[in-house]
């Protein structure tokens, strides 16, 4: 990168959020440059192999629920590393009562279930016939789920899903901005039995897939393949080591200023990019961010670690015929949920080798995340031991801890984004994106940034004539 450089977008990140963008973008033709601070690209997704193992130290897998990720895979070249979930992950469990009891996936299997008592699935038939709530009320998740199912299937449900996917709690979630199709189905129906049913035509209609049917996938050599592409579609877009030290309006451009090992650099652009995390912008040096700090401060990011029990053989425990499972708040367990990685997908271990993901801390427990390594693999072992039977020590173990993970859409989200909103618009050419607006999983940040590349496009398009 010159001293001085001009382009028609900067994109300041190079997580999925802005390398997709960058992506989108150079196909609309536009001239991009994306900065990065740290020395690498890719954000929270990261796969390394080690001694016959591969680790994902962030997401581990993507649900197909678009067709906008084939189409870009398309372009990349790795269509043909893609890689489907094993048809056995799709059993799940959920922890009951110190067992391991697999979630029902049919109606008979769910009048058959263990997990849940005779009351609660008694309970169901009065969902019908619940009024929806008023749709300006924010309610929450915990709430919303009580009041239309019960108490058993928040417990034994709905709060180990959110612990698995947001690592948050159902009673500080808004039901609206963090399960937003259980809201709209809810006031669109009047019923969650009445949706699942009537809906159905609707959703085989649309050319997206509902997360609670896509399937599930990944690549061969894990989700790294997709960041590798995505670099080396842009290369010579991308400057890693970027330290930005000023960003400044001047009429109808932004000045970019900053230093790397040492050298100044100053980049000029027509349109920004932002997809950074939220809690980083009290640290980005915006001349202009008055009004979108305090909002954006509001958003909370739970710690989370990460720790990855590989063994080269087999060990004697229970059958690892599934995703994994996830544990119930209600349970008293010091971790969140284990993904049996190894049974999810193929090639990810040496032969007859077992890979064990576990999560630790969110919400629920920020503090057992925050542990020194040695006592967090010690209490990983403590309930992988007591909850699947394996008393084998592991050959590898990898620990990554994220101080702030997983953005929450509390209640009162829709009112951050809705500042945003309001400060794009009174500063036109300032694009805001990441994944805390418009979904957390690597899908919902594809789909928001090729929303985004369409409005910087159309954007330019106007203010260039």
């Amino acid at each position: 990168m010159d001293n001085q450089v001009r382009t028609e977008v900067a994109i300041i990140g190079a997580g999925i959020s802005g390398l997709t963008a960058g992506h989108f973008l150079k196909q609309q033709g536009r001239d991009i440059c994306i900065l990065e601070k740290s020395g690498r690209i890719g954000g929270a997704i990261r796969s390394e192999r080690r001694d016959g193992f591969l680790i994902e130290f962030g997401p581990n897998s993507i649900l197909d629920t678009t067709p906008l990720l084939h189409d870009m895979f398309s372009r990349l070249n790795i269509n043909n590393d893609l890689e489907y979930a094993n048809d056995t992950s799709k059993n799940r469990y959920i922890v009951r009562h110190g067992r391991l009891n697999p979630l029902p996936a049919s109606p008979l299997a769910f009048l058959r279930s263990r997990l849940f008592s005779a009351s609660a699935k008694l309970r169901l038939l009065k969902e019908p016939f619940i009024a929806p709530a008023d749709p300006d009320v924010d309610e929450s998740l915990a709430d919303f789920v009580q009041r239309r199912l019960g108490r058993e299937f928040l417990d034994y449900a709905i709060n180990p899903f959110v612990a698995g996917v947001y690592a948050g709690k159902p009673e500080a979630l808004s039901v609206r901005s963090a399960l937003t199709k259980l809201h709209q189905m809810e006031q669109e129906y009047g019923s969650l039995i009445k949706g699942a049913i009537l809906g159905a035509r609707k959703r085989r209609k649309s050319t997206e897939t509902s997360k609670s049917k896509a399937r599930l996938f990944s690549f061969r050599d894990g989700l790294q393949t997709l960041v590798d592409a995505l670099g080396r579609d842009l290369d010579g877009n991308i400057f890693t080591g970027r330290e930005i030290r000023a960003i400044r309006r001047r009429e109808a451009t932004f000045e970019i200023e900053g230093d790397t090992d040492g050298r100044a650099f100053q980049l000029t652009a027509d349109a920004l990019l932002i997809t950074v995390p939220a809690h980083v912008y009290p640290d980005l040096p915006l001349d202009f961010q008055t009004s979108l700090v305090a909002p954006l401060q509001q958003i909370y990011y739970p710690p989370v670690t990460m720790v990855y029990f590989g063994f080269k053989s087999r060990p004697s425990g229970v059958p690892l015929d599934g995703f994994g499972f996830l544990v119930p708040e209600k349970e008293n367990r010091q971790i969140l949920g284990t993904v049996w990685s190894s049974t999810i997908f193929s090639n990810r271990t040496p032969d007859q080798g077992v890979a064990l993901t576990t999560f630790v801390g969110g919400s629920r427990q920020p503090e057992n995340a925050l542990l020194p390594e040695d006592q967090l693999i010690e209490l990983v072992r403590r309930d992988i031991e007591d909850l699947m039977g394996i008393r084998t020590s592991p050959d590898l173990i990898a620990v990554k801890s994220w101080k702030k993970a997983i953005p929450q859409y509390h209640i009162g989200h829709r009112e951050i984004i809705a500042q945003i909103e309001q400060f794009e618009q009174a500063h036109p050419g300032v694009f805001i994106s990441g994944n805390f607006r418009g979904g957390i999983s690597v899908a919902d940040c594809v789909k928001q940034s090729h929303l985004m590349s369409g409005h910087i496009h159309t954007y330019l398009t106007e203010t260039q004539g």
